[in-house]
């Protein structure tokens, strides 16, 4: 059984007011819900707190879910929303970078170079490319930022960030070709590619 459709029969649970699935809903999305609001709110204090909220404005708001979109796109929607708004209520703006560990650069296309051998160099060049990557992310709209960032790091479909951006595909096909592009222009100087060359 897919995942959507998973997660489809615990919401009709949940609506049929079994609370018992919504605690396995939250198991299963604590962490990269999470994980995306700690982008917005740094404080991890903080994230943990907007993290609850969103899960409880989710819990109030599932009897009118009505599975048009996948539930955690619709969780990612309420999860961004929920940590601009505490932002907005602490008269704070929401971040202009995303902060990429190791880890999560390696699902960059380009990363694939340098996971070939362990040498100090490789390690040294793996490290200017995370620096080169966020210091590009920190530079790009948010609304492009953003859109890379839910492909690339949280694995959504075009579809699924569409919803959650509530914006068309075809402008999330625009905005993470742009973003790339960015990244890409800024990574060319350090590894050495033509523009010709997409890695």
């Amino acid at each position: 059984m897919a995942d959507r459709e998973v997660d489809q029969q615990l919401v009709e649970r949940v609506q049929r007011g079994d609370k018992y699935a919504f605690d396995l809903l939250v198991t299963k999305y604590q962490r990269k819900l999470g994980r995306l609001i700690s982008r917005f709110v740094r404080d991890p204090g903080e994230a943990e707190d907007v993290t609850q909220e969103a899960f409880i404005k989710a819990y109030r708001a599932l009897p009118t879910f009505r599975g048009d979109s996948a539930f955690y796109t619709w969780l990612y929607r309420i999860g961004i929303n929920t940590a601009k708004n505490h932002l907005l209520a602490n008269k704070r703006r929401a971040p202009t970078s995303t902060i990429f560990d190791a880890e999560e650069s390696e699902s960059f296309e380009e990363a694939s170079l340098l996971r070939e051998v362990n040498t100090p160099e490789n390690e040294l060049m793996s490290k200017q490319v995370v620096d080169v990557v966020q210091k590009s992310l920190q530079q790009l709209p948010e609304d492009l930022r953003n859109a890379l960032t839910l492909r690339e790091i949280e694995g959504l479909s075009y579809e699924e960030i569409a919803s959650a951006m509530n914006c068309p595909v075809g402008t999330v096909r625009s905005r993470i070709f742009r973003a790339r592009e960015a990244v890409a222009e800024n990574l060319r100087p350090l590894l050495e590619t033509s523009k010709d060359n997409r890695w």
